[in-house]
């Protein structure tokens, strides 16, 4: 498995995930803005997943991850975080937080197995269906 920067030829693939795994998917125009913030997971040129994140300043944000469905459960969110991780502590960034759903318990788990903390809940942060947020922190430096 590889794991690169996004270019223009995965915003389709990118945008097509979105919109298989969340309610509200990004738009195409708003993934070509931000490719220089998400990183693809590939294995013999086939698409895998994404992670997107954000910085300001030295603050780090997990804003997305996602897998496709036949390539979960095989380590694929395991190397995208681990890749998210080294984006953060090369641009010197004192920690990375997410927001992931409170009922989404195998996620939590792989965050908590990355070190990531819970530090703060989002009431109703979630719509379709509304649902809080677990805020979650992993401190780099």
């Amino acid at each position: 498995m590889t794991i690169r920067c996004a270019d223009r030829q995965d915003v389709a693939a990118i945008a097509m995930l979105e919109g298989a795994c969340f309610p509200d998917p990004w738009p195409e125009d708003f993934i070509i803005r931000r490719l220089d913030r998400i990183l693809v997971a590939e294995q013999k040129g086939f698409f895998l997943g994404y992670a997107a994140l954000d910085a300001v300043l030295d603050e780090g944000n997990l804003d997305s991850i996602a897998v496709t469905p036949e390539h979960r459960r095989h380590g694929v969110a395991d190397a995208l975080l681990t890749a998210a991780e080294a984006w953060g502590r090369a641009r010197a960034l004192r920690f990375i937080t997410l927001e992931v759903r409170a009922s989404n318990g195998p996620a939590i788990a792989l965050y908590e197995k990355h070190g990531y903390a819970p530090v703060g809940r989002r009431k109703n942060y979630y719509e379709k269906p509304r649902e809080d947020a677990i805020l979650m922190t992993l401190v780099l430096q």
